[in-house]
């Protein structure tokens, strides 16, 4: 599939491009989204260019992962990337990580509900489910405010960046 465009009130969702490389890689310096998220540690430049360059539009065309950036309207800043994944038929995860200058604005909330709608409307798709390290308040929020269901815990799930094992909560949201 070619990648989309979404558009909300407040951003526009679209694929990265290499003009990009230098937000991703600035965001990605964070400490949360270096523990919450499967990035590499440390992460370098040159992995923004091959996430922007060569993975993510290879994801597109394979069909198993579609990742947008969300990006404010007003300022073009990038608020975040949000991606749905194939797990298995039917089934999709919703994964995101939010730029910390502008988490608390609700960015996540719009970009993520634009895309599962995207996903419902397009995809042969009827759960989508959340998973975030036991800990991680701020995505375990957005979930609930998409209408996830927080289903359980799941004991040392898998080891994070820091080397150690974590719990981590699922969620699932189902074809409304």
């Amino acid at each position: 599939m070619d990648p989309v465009t979404l558009e909300t009130d407040r951003l526009l969702l679209r694929a990265f491009t290499p003009a990009d490389v230098d937000a991703v890689y600035e965001a990605c310096q964070d400490e949360d989204i270096q523990l919450y998220t499967p990035v590499p540690v440390p992460y370098r430049r040159a992995d923004a260019e091959k996430l922007v360059g060569e993975t993510l539009p290879a994801q597109w065309a394979e069909d198993k992962d579609y990742t947008l950036g969300a990006f404010r309207k007003d300022t073009g800043a990038l608020v975040g990337s949000y991606c749905l994944t194939l797990i298995s038929r039917g089934v999709w995860e919703l994964g995101y990580w939010a730029v910390k200058e502008q988490r608390g604005r609700s960015y996540s909330v719009e970009a993520a509900r634009a895309l599962c709608d995207w996903g419902w409307a397009t995809l042969d798709v009827h759960r989508i489910e959340w998973w975030a390290m036991a800990g991680n308040t701020g995505s375990r929020a957005v979930a609930e405010k998409l209408g996830f269901t927080v289903e359980g815990t799941l004991r040392n799930r898998s080891i994070a960046n820091d080397g150690k094992p974590h719990d981590w909560w699922v969620g699932g949201l189902l074809r409304p």
